[in-house]
């Protein structure tokens, strides 16, 4: 969560919470609509740092001036949703290392791309139009050799060169004519909702269709760039292995970003491999894992100090000079508007702030319109660690709110607590979240630091439980889960001495 003035927390005061998390039951959910303003776009890298152009202007499908105009437009919206653009000479020099032979090797290599690295901890990858490419750090962090980012970038620039984004949003825009056209018309409500309900699994299938093509496409392209055509398999599962680790809920469908707009569906996985298999045998092709790694070391990993920082299950702000915890069994996730949270039980946190300057006292605030389905009489002003505060209850849309506002200064805190089948656990829950919110002292601010990747060789006797004690950031209980997947290595192999791996170091 960014550091806000008091004029710029003012833009959320009339945050909705039905809007906000009254249909989202996961913080999976609750980052989808955070990210709403890139709907079709995929992740990328701002690999040259001054915008320079791979390649040569294409024509493609389209007058090349409206695709340009689509992607120059939506472009500033991306860098400011995705923390602006990371500036790292290695992370850049990783990038630009594969992008000039994917273009040579691609379907159209007339086609010029701008590429951005996002300065994201989400694992993320997406195009606009005019061949605008994005890819977040998060991204790069995870990635073990050169191979799986040009397989990410090889599956973009698909996306690009077979026009996807246009004929997207060509297709929703009939969608859309034609739901409404059909809620106007169609007498028979029941047979208007299930036509709705077809054209939406419609355009669902045609966009997983063009997930599937990109594959394919993006596999091929690898191969011919002399890149390891299974990477693009590996790293798909690398993304799933890693979605499984972020869930509180180990059932659940939760995902990163790039999973979430390219679903990792046994059908991808398969073609993945099936593409690569047509190539040739396991072994072949560029994987060039030393050079990669020497090249991220040291790059920035997590959040933003800017945006606060997530410590196993508390938030800490040395800016903003604020800090809570979550109870055990919530998995807390960072983003540039606020702080979410779930776990395993269906109960969802947003965490965030808003300028309570105009109001006598934080009751009035708490009344004053922004919550939906609030129960006035559950309003109680309370003192949470010496800091002015007020709680209260709401029912909406089958959801249950717990809130809480703590004042310091001009700045309001809330914690809002959301369930479908609120019990004395979630009752629980709020209030030792909420009791748990504090200043923190100059101590404890100046002690905080950002996360590193380190890049170290193996020695002899190594295995991932020992070099994962050395992990920072991380949970200890969970140390070792999330060593074998940021390095894509057995938990349970010794490592070959001399092997590049990543430590996550303050």
């Amino acid at each position: 969560m960014a550091a806000k003035t008091a004029t710029e927390l003012r833009r959320n005061d009339r945050l909705r919470l039905a809007a906000a998390i009254a249909k989202q039951s996961a913080v999976r959910r609750l980052r989808l609509l955070l990210a709403c303003l890139v709907s079709f776009t995929v992740a990328s890298c701002q690999l040259l740092g001054d915008g320079t152009s791979v390649g040569s202007v294409s024509p493609g499908t389209l007058r090349p001036s409206l695709t340009n105009d689509i992607g120059a437009r939506e472009h500033p919206r991306v860098v400011a949703t995705y923390g602006g653009v990371y500036k790292d000479p290695g992370a850049e020099r990783a990038v630009a290392s594969v992008v000039g032979r994917l273009v040579a090797a691609s379907d159209d290599p007339s086609q010029s791309y701008k590429i951005t690295i996002l300065n994201s901890p989400a694992i993320n990858a997406f195009a606009l139009p005019g061949g605008y490419l994005y890819i977040t750090r998060g991204l790069l962090a995870l990635a073990n050799d050169t191979s799986e980012v040009a397989a990410v970038l090889a599956h973009e620039m698909a996306h690009v060169t077979a026009n996807h984004a246009i004929k997207r949003q060509q297709r929703a825009e009939a969608k859309q004519l034609v739901n409404r056209i059909l809620t106007d018309v169609v007498q028979d409500s029941e047979e208007a909702r299930k036509a709705i309900i077809s054209s939406q699994l419609s355009f669902a299938r045609f966009s997983q269709v063009q997930e599937l093509e990109a594959d394919a496409i993006g596999v091929r392209t690898l191969a011919k760039a002399k890149f390891d055509p299974y990477a693009a398999a590996r790293f798909l599962r690398s993304m799933a292995a890693y979605a499984r680790y972020q869930s509180a809920d180990k059932t659940s469908t939760s995902a990163p970003d790039f999973l979430s707009s390219h679903p990792s569906t046994p059908e991808r996985l398969q073609i993945a491999v099936k593409s690569a298999r047509q190539i040739g045998a396991p072994g072949i092709g560029e994987r060039d894992r030393d050079r990669y790694l020497t090249q991220i070391d040291g790059m920035l990993y997590g959040d933003d100090p800017l945006e606060g920082f997530v410590r196993g299950r508390s938030f800490l702000h040395k800016a903003l000079g604020i800090g809570f915890t979550v109870p055990a069994g919530y998995i807390l996730e960072n983003s540039t508007e606020a702080v979410l949270a779930s776990n395993g039980d269906g109960t969802a946190i947003r965490f965030d702030g808003a300028d309570v300057s105009g109001f006598s006292s934080l009751a009035d605030y708490m009344k004053s319109g922004w919550i939906n389905g609030l129960l006035p009489e559950s309003v109680r002003e309370t003192t949470i660690n010496g800091l002015p505060g007020v709680t209260g209850a709401a029912i909406t849309q089958g959801w249950s709110f717990r809130i809480a506002v703590v004042r310091i200064g001009r700045t309001g805190y809330r914690f809002i607590f959301a369930s479908r089948s609120p019990n004395q656990r979630f009752d629980e829950d709020f209030r030792q979240t909420a009791d748990s919110f504090r200043q923190l002292t100059p101590t404890e601010r100046a002690r905080l630091q950002s996360l590193r990747l380190k890049v170290v060789k193996t020695k002899p006797g190594d295995t991932p439980r020992k070099l994962a004690v050395g992990m920072s950031g991380v949970e200890p209980s969970r140390r070792l889960e999330f060593f074998s997947i940021l390095n894509d290595l057995d938990p349970n192999k010794t490592i070959a001495t001399g092997t590049a791996v990543k430590l996550v170091v303050e």
